[in-house]
């Protein structure tokens, strides 16, 4: 019996959609205000999905305080309150777009977790724009 739990997390950070490949007028066209050269932040709100079976021992699927204390390791002090393009080594060559944001935030949860485990990542850059990782 497979079973999804979830857990909710945020952070604040800020950041700059720019690629250093095109002029300023390109990334101003492309990106909008999302390319202030002074950066911008967002209030990011994050669901974490984990899907497996129920363990008939603890009849948990995962220790929900471990999955907390994992995304808090990291993902949230990892990136709340930085500049994502200045003080983290994942974007410093990687446009922090909330995909990009979001398949990194998989990644970094994804080696902390048994393979028996499916995880999903759902970001919300703001209340009206998300995006979600694997997409199936």
């Amino acid at each position: 019996m497979r079973v999804s739990v979830f857990r909710k997390e945020h952070f604040n950070a800020a950041h700059r959609l720019y690629n250093p490949n095109w002029s300023e007028e390109k990334n101003q066209e492309v990106f909008g205000l999302c390319s202030n050269p002074n950066f911008h932040g967002h209030n990011y709100e994050m669901e974490v999905q984990v899907t497996g079976e129920i363990d008939p021992d603890t009849g948990f699927v995962i220790d929900m305080k471990f999955l907390r204390d994992i995304i808090r390791e990291h993902v949230v002090a990892r990136f709340d309150h930085r500049n994502l393009n200045l003080d983290t080594e994942e974007f410093a060559n990687l446009n922090p777009t909330a995909e990009n944001i979001c398949v990194v935030i998989w990644q970094l949860l994804r080696a902390q977790l048994e393979s028996k485990y499916d995880l999903k990542v759902r970001l919300y850059e703001t209340k009206r724009n998300f995006v979600e990782y694997p997409a199936i």
